[in-house]
């Protein structure tokens, strides 16, 4: 591109063109025009005297005189006071309610409500004892029931037999019982196999055809006269075992418990007055019940070893209730308490007077610490066991 050559193919007199080209390159002209530089020259001469708009502005922004029409008329404020002066007086004289509560009401102040003192009210429920079992009682055993005739049969001697009262043991029996030597005595109607294989244990082996029969102690473990914590003035317990032969049948035929003499041998412990057990078929307890007892623990299994025991302690009956001693509302001297055993475990336990129903449940007279207490054992059918008195034998250690 050739910027000399442009020079001259312009209009000498348009100045804008001169301004926006590059200045020439004489190499490329070899023979510059010689006028051109006078021609630019006079192109670029100002002319004189100031731009004719510097006039022409001046007249043209030139302000009128006086100050502007607003000043004089339209914000002049209004004479006089403000109008809201007359329109929002205040009412002459005093409040209305000066009137109407000057004086207070005539007579007495009304009575002040009492303080609900809802602590008082409400009593603290961890010092109450446990409420009563929920298990109801069952009209049959899920497992075996005896008939109404043998339990009549029962009933019958129970009532030409009435309980003994508490006899005072020789020093040999009492020193027997510290040892667990303690004897057993046979029941009639028993069939099959009873020996002591050594000092506190005795072995049973029953046949299929034996009949319900009850197994009792020799003497009993429970002794009101030496026993008893109204003379003593400290708790007593009293305890067994129970041991079943891993060979013996999966049912198991066998019911323990205590029971203040005399007893129907040919019932099983636990359905007539003054006894208690927990049945190994059903796992049901029975407390003087010749029903289906209540649920209390599973059944019992072979090759397990069971255990249940008593415990007796004297209770303040002045005292407020509470857990310890007693779990009871009965107002009683003596607080009983049943427990049960599995394989040297606790397995339950209950209080002798926490089950009562008017409705439901026979008296427990007997098993609340006046009478002495002797070991029962069921039997019927066919089962194997040993019961354990030697305290030495024991799985549980009290």
């Amino acid at each position: 591109m050739c910027f000399g050559r442009s020079l001259k193919g312009d209009d000498p007199s348009d100045n804008n063109n001169h301004l926006n080209s590059r200045p020439v390159n004489n190499d490329i002209d070899a023979k510059p025009a010689r006028n051109s530089s006078v021609k630019m020259a006079q192109a670029y001469t100002p002319l004189s005297g100031p731009p004719p708009s510097h006039k022409q502005e001046s007249y043209e922004y030139t302000p009128p005189s006086g100050p502007p029409p607003s000043h004089q008329q339209e914000y002049a404020p209004p004479s006089g006071p403000p109008p809201p002066h007359q329109e929002f007086a205040p009412p002459s004289g005093p409040p209305p309610s000066h009137n109407d509560y000057t004086a207070p009401p005539t007579g007495p102040p009304p009575a002040q409500e009492p303080y609900h003192d809802w602590q008082a009210a409400v009593p603290d429920n961890s010092l109450l004892p446990p409420p009563p079992s929920l298990f109801s009682g069952h009209q049959r055993s899920s497992a075996n029931n005896a008939t109404e005739q043998q339990a009549e049969q029962g009933e019958a001697w129970c009532e030409a037999n009435p309980m003994t009262q508490p006899t005072v043991l020789p020093q040999a029996a009492l020193e027997a019982l510290d040892r667990g030597e303690i004897g057993i005595i046979k029941p009639r109607d028993y069939k099959g196999e009873l020996d002591r294989p050594r000092p506190g244990v005795w072995a049973g082996k029953t046949k299929a055809s034996s009949p319900d029969s009850c197994i009792t102690s020799s003497i009993p473990l429970y002794s009101v006269d030496a026993h008893s914590p109204m003379r003593t003035g400290w708790k007593k317990t009293i305890y067994y075992e129970v041991r079943i032969s891993p060979r013996n049948r999966r049912e198991v035929s066998l019911a323990m418990g205590f029971t203040a003499p005399p007893y129907p041998t040919f019932r099983l412990p636990g359905w007539h007055r003054g006894c208690l057990a927990v049945h190994g078929d059903d796992g049901s307890k029975y407390i003087n019940d010749r029903w289906g007892g209540k649920d209390f623990t599973a059944p019992f299994q072979p090759g397990q070893t069971l255990g249940i025991g008593m415990t007796f302690t004297a209770r303040d009956v002045d005292a407020p209730p509470s857990y310890e001693p007693a779990q009871t509302t009965e107002q009683v001297p003596i607080d009983v308490e049943i427990f049960f055993t599995r394989d040297g475990r606790k397995d339950g336990s209950w209080n002798l007077h926490e089950e009562g129903d008017a409705e439901q449940d026979l008296p427990v007279t007997g098993l609340e610490g006046f009478n002495d207490l002797y070991a029962a054992v069921g039997t019927f059918e066919n089962v194997e066991f040993e019961i354990v008195f030697n305290h030495k034998e024991w799985k549980y250690q009290l």
